[in-house]
């Protein structure tokens, strides 16, 4: 929405979007969002942010407000100002949700560390196993990719341009005219991960990863990428430590 080149569709929906959060109070085994600092609490980005609270005798939702239309839109219902009492176990409901995280992946230096081990080969692993199905780019819930195509009728007189998701992960998603630029596996998933870990910084200034493991969940194969990044982050410590011997 800002910057040189500036989707004027995704602007346009997402202008007329109401976004309302759901504060996590169960999160699933593969998250890893607090070490993403992108959750389990929702802070910004959205219109109504909504904890439920289940307990004896009560069910009930608190609402925070974060936008001028989120307080229209809870102006048009029946609701009562939350009590103190409610504001803790909301509060309370976030950090019992936190401390049932325990999937990590450690970010000091990745950015750096990826572009530095463009050859590792760890890279050639994960492509021993990975399928190339695409699945991660499919569920990730920052993942934009797309491709254009071009139609016309039979009589040449009516042309549409369709814009529709894809994924890097498809060998022709690279494909110029002499060919695919990422041939292997190999290529495509380092893309991938590299791109939201590293080079999505350089882009929008923070990672393209919030740590809702649903890439892992997905994945048919059960590549985890919070390993395969610690595993090149050991072997470059190691490495480190090799060279410090020295």
């Amino acid at each position: 929405m800002e910057g040189r080149f500036q989707d004027r569709v995704y602007a346009e929906r997402r202008r007329n979007s109401i976004i309302i959060a759901v504060q996590c109070a169960e999160p699933a085994p593969t998250c890893f969002c607090s070490s993403m600092g992108t959750g389990p609490r929702a802070r910004h980005g959205f219109d109504l942010a909504l904890t439920e609270l289940v307990y004896p005798g009560a069910h009930e939702f608190v609402a925070e407000v974060g936008s001028e239309l989120g307080a229209e839109l809870l102006g048009e219902v029946e609701y009562s100002e939350a009590t103190g009492e409610l504001l803790r176990k909301s509060r309370e409901t976030s950090g019992q949700a936190a401390e049932q995280i325990h999937r990590r992946l450690e970010t000091a230096g990745v950015h750096e560390l990826l572009q530095k081990n463009f050859e590792h080969p760890q890279w050639d692993n994960i492509a021993a196993r990975c399928l190339a199905c695409g699945n991660c780019t499919m569920v990730c819930p920052t993942c934009f990719c797309v491709t254009v195509e071009d139609t016309s009728d039979i009589t040449g007189e009516h042309a549409e341009r369709w814009r529709k998701w894809d994924s890097c992960f498809t060998l022709g998603f690279s494909h110029i005219h002499s060919g695919s630029v990422r041939l292997s596996t190999k290529s495509r998933y380092r893309q991938w991960l590299t791109h939201k870990l590293s080079y999505w910084v350089d882009q929008f200034g923070g990672t393209g990863c919030v740590g809702c493991g649903r890439c892992i969940v997905w994945c048919p194969v059960g590549i985890d990428l919070t390993k395969e990044i610690a595993a090149i982050q050991d072997n470059a410590l190691s490495e480190e430590t090799r060279g410090g011997a020295q």
